[in-house]
């Protein structure tokens, strides 16, 4: 299943990859790509789109899901 989200805040490429490794340690998250200049990032895996928001926003990130599909 893939989870797009909305994250808004990124500036840089420490941004990106602060965000990147937070989706990643997210428990059932097997792939990550995030690209701050189309604030958004795309999750593979079964994780649960309200922990993939969590893990963002304890970063200091806003986030919010754009879609899901299996």
């Amino acid at each position: 299943m893939s989870t797009q989200l909305k994250v808004t805040g990124m500036t840089c490429g420490h941004c990106e990859q602060a965000v990147k490794q937070a989706l990643e340690e997210v428990a059932g998250v097997t792939a990550v790509s995030v690209d701050r200049s189309s604030s958004s990032a795309s999750v593979e895996g079964s994780a649960n789109p309200a922990a993939l928001i969590a893990a963002v926003r304890e970063e200091g990130y806003e986030a919010e899901a754009a879609g899901a599909r299996g």
